[in-house]
């Protein structure tokens, strides 16, 4: 486990192995702990670092009016600390859309990305109607007495959750904070990253589950169309947490896409 500070927030992250940078970031409602199959499985041949973003995990709280360029900046702290050169950054869900911001403004930190069944914004990648639908479903979840956020919300896996990780993802729920959930479905709500796929200049994995209804495979072949010579891998029965729910597939391409792009 290390520590960087930016803005006085401290953000946490743990690093495995040796080798290239792999830099994973989360989704929204997850942490660190959500890529312990790709620390565990990655690590002979890559250094793998799982950040907790700023607001979850181990950071620190959110500061006020925090943006998508604040999680870009805080991102460029953790691989600039990782050593000269850059790494490979992937990005699931959320973390897809903060991974292609961090290419906006530090392109050059970026090996390659993996973007992981993911958006360019809900606003860039979703009709208008299911951003609405979904920004008030999560915030009628979060109001409710229990105000838990959901680790099995419909569409997250294509069947029942593999049990092996059904407690890794309580435990995770249990520590998300209504504030920082919150930022993130403004953000999301706001955010079109249309504009900047075509410019994408790194090699480019597209890594996506086969069925993923909460990021269909409709999104990712609009992201293959934009962005210049990206690489589709679907993940045969599959939902959305690809990484959890195939593991093995998941790491095997990751391994032979990193691997390929030294």
């Amino acid at each position: 486990m290390a520590t960087v500070r930016v803005g006085g927030t401290g953000i946490v992250y743990d690093c495995a192995g040796e080798g290239p940078p792999v830099v994973f970031l989360h989704g929204a409602g997850h942490d660190a702990r959500v890529w312990r199959p790709q620390l565990d499985a990655l690590a002979d041949a890559f250094s793998v670092v799982a950040w907790d973003e700023p607001g979850a995990g181990r950071s620190g709280d959110l500061p006020e009016s925090y943006g998508l360029a604040d999680y870009a900046q805080a991102l460029a702290a953790v691989v600039e600390s990782l050593g000269p050169g850059p790494a490979h950054i992937a990005g699931l869900s959320w973390g897809g859309t903060v991974a292609l911001e961090f290419y906006r403004h530090h392109a050059d930190l970026v090996r390659t990305l993996i973007l992981v069944d993911t958006y360019a914004g809900w606003k860039g990648s979703l009709p208008p109607e299911e951003v609405r639908a979904r920004v008030e479903g999560v915030r009628r979840m979060l109001a409710a007495p229990t105000g838990v956020f959901d680790p099995t919300l419909p569409g997250l896996f294509a069947g029942e959750p593999p049990a092996e990780y059904v407690p890794l993802l309580d435990a995770m729920a249990a520590s998300v904070r209504p504030r920082t959930i919150g930022t993130q479905l403004s953000v999301m709500a706001e955010t079109d990253q249309r504009d900047l796929l075509p410019t994408v200049a790194v090699p480019t994995l597209l890594l996506w589950g086969e069925r993923d209804v909460r990021s269909p495979l409709t999104v990712a072949r609009r992201f293959q169309e934009a962005i210049p010579a990206a690489e589709l891998v679907v993940i045969p029965g599959a939902g959305h947490v690809s990484n959890l729910e195939r593991p093995d597939e998941f790491n095997r391409a990751v391994r032979g896409f990193c691997l390929a792009h030294p």
